[in-house]
């Protein structure tokens, strides 16, 4: 029998069983719960929380404006049994707030949103003042204003003085709440209220502050805030981290972090003597659509109100590995049958790491779409990825095979058409290079939808259409730099982009030096 006809059983079991325990190591590692000290427990409730009464489908944007009283009723049913209080953002459609958090044993921290629009503060402002009055046992104090500095939708002097306005009508504690630099930046707005309300997010500052430094960050400007205006009391009016979304410089969002930040912000802030509220109670989805994934994974309990194991218990950056395994398992099986027998023993040992770098690179893209996607356009674009992905991977197999029969037909089509394969997968990198390049902010780092083209074609170069390819090896080469320039050295989300790009822009580069039949 000719060598090429010999199945080289050995090789290939090896290399089956090492991609077996790769897949299976790879999605535990990243689902392995993690034990942190408990923050909240049935004995001990935290302070206060920020709640926005919007179920997974709903946003502030929705027109007709319509909340669900049984949503708002069941929300605080399950937030009386974490905290003391609640702090809610604006007037409109909570109506029913006070009542509900008198039934559910809930203190509030009553907000009215206040913009550039004089007639829709005035609403919000007089909403604010009459609930107050009227639920003196519930509504603790109020805050007029929510960020308005940062956004510049009134001046300083407006801002006090419609303060001023409010503290004249009621009883309560009056206060505004912004960003900490913005108390900086406007001094004459804090002799208007009875304390400050600061806003300490270290992900979001224009400055990063990672996990490990981030409580040390917030402790030193709590501590410059409490000198700088005292006698009036500092109150912790935003703290947080997201459970999803991209890295920003050594800030990386995920669920063990925002546990780590809240679990030990609360320790710290219980031992000072703080008074604080966290951000925020559910995930809230319509976020995403101006601040990307990290928008909408600010949560203690996701937007299906599931306990995301934030504030006590086992944590885990992927609660649903288990679905994942499932899913590389299935696309790791279907590779190795569709390819059959390889061709050769190198060929034996090859086949079956490639089959699992494509299965767990399709399944890590897809729980990045489920994670990142917002509407049609980017469920179609991250379906597009998959497919793509989906046949890179059956081109690289059947190389591998022993082409017989229908293989071989298959793979003599795949293999026509493969510089059509490796423009697309070029145009792909290009897209998210020039998005990565010059609207970066929101953008998450989609390295492994590319890892699969990049290696495949890389190692097996394809004809193309050069002009084409041309371009797109300039495009994505000429923003591998700026792209790390603007990410800093210390954000390894950006590293591993770069990295996956230059893997990119080679594999196009070579295809240039193929002659096409």
């Amino acid at each position: 029998m000719p060598a090429t006809a010999r199945f080289p059983a050995l090789p290939y079991v090896f290399a089956c069983l090492l991609a077996v325990f790769a897949i299976g190591g790879l999605w535990y590692g990243l689902g392995k719960p993690l034990v942190l000290p408990d923050a909240a427990t049935p004995t001990h409730k935290l302070q206060c929380a920020s709640y926005t009464p919007f179920d997974k489908d709903q946003s502030p944007f929705d027109q007709p404006f319509a909340l669900r009283p049984e949503r708002m009723d069941a929300d605080l049913a399950l937030l009386a049994t974490r905290f003391h209080c609640i702090r809610t953002y604006s007037m409109t459609g909570l109506e029913a707030i006070p009542d509900l958090a008198r039934k559910h044993g809930l203190k509030l921290m009553l907000g009215a949103w206040v913009n550039g629009n004089p007639v829709d503060t005035k609403k919000e402002v007089d909403a604010l003042i009459k609930s107050a009055n009227e639920n003196p046992d519930v509504v603790e104090s109020v805050i007029v204003g929510n960020e308005t500095l940062l956004r510049k939708e009134v001046t300083g002097a407006q801002l006090a003085k419609l303060i001023g306005e409010v503290k004249s009508q009621i009883k309560q504690p009056v206060t505004y709440a912004d960003v900490w630099e913005f108390w900086l930046k406007h001094p004459e707005v804090a002799p208007a209220v009875d304390f400050l309300t600061i806003h300490l997010l270290p992900y979001w500052e224009d400055d990063p502050t990672g996990i490990d430094e981030a409580l040390a960050h917030v402790a030193e400007i709590r501590k410059v805030f409490g000198s700088k205006f005292a006698p009036k009391d500092i109150f912790i009016g935003e703290t947080g981290w997201p459970s999803e979304g991209r890295q920003r410089e050594t800030a990386v969002p995920s669920r063990v972090n925002e546990a780590k930040f809240i679990r030990g912000f609360v320790a710290m802030a219980e031992q000072n003597g703080w008074n604080y509220n966290l951000i925020e109670a559910f995930d809230q989805p319509w976020k995403r659509v101006s601040e990307g994934a990290m928008g909408g994974y600010w949560g203690l309990f996701d937007a299906d109100r599931q306990d995301k194991a934030v504030l006590a218990g086992p944590v885990s950056n992927f609660a649903n590995w288990t679905l994942w395994l499932s899913v590389s398992g299935v696309i790791f099986l279907a590779t190795l049958l569709l390819a059959g027998r390889p061709s050769s023993t190198r060929s034996a040992l090859v086949l079956p790491l490639l089959a699992a770098v494509g299965a767990c690179c399709i399944a890590l893209w897809g729980e990045m779409a489920r994670v990142n996607s917002r509407y049609v356009g980017e469920w179609a674009w991250a379906a597009f990825l998959v497919g793509l992905n989906l046949v890179v991977l059956a081109h690289g197999a059947l190389a591998l095979s022993s082409k017989a029969g229908w293989r071989a037909n298959l793979y003599s089509w795949l293999q026509a058409r493969g510089g059509w394969w490796l423009a697309a997968s070029g145009f792909a990198a290009a897209v998210l290079m020039l998005g990565l390049v010059f609207d970066p902010r929101y953008r998450c780092f989609p390295s492994m939808v590319l890892v699969l083209p990049a290696l495949v074609y890389v190692c097996r170069p394809v004809a193309g259409p050069r002009r084409e390819i041309a371009l797109l090896t300039l495009i994505v080469g000429a923003g591998i730099l700026p792209q790390l320039y603007q990410e800093t050295l210390d954000n390894w989300q950006a590293l591993g982009w770069a990295a996956v790009s230059a893997v990119m822009v080679a594999a196009l580069w070579r295809s240039l030096r193929v002659k096409a039949n």
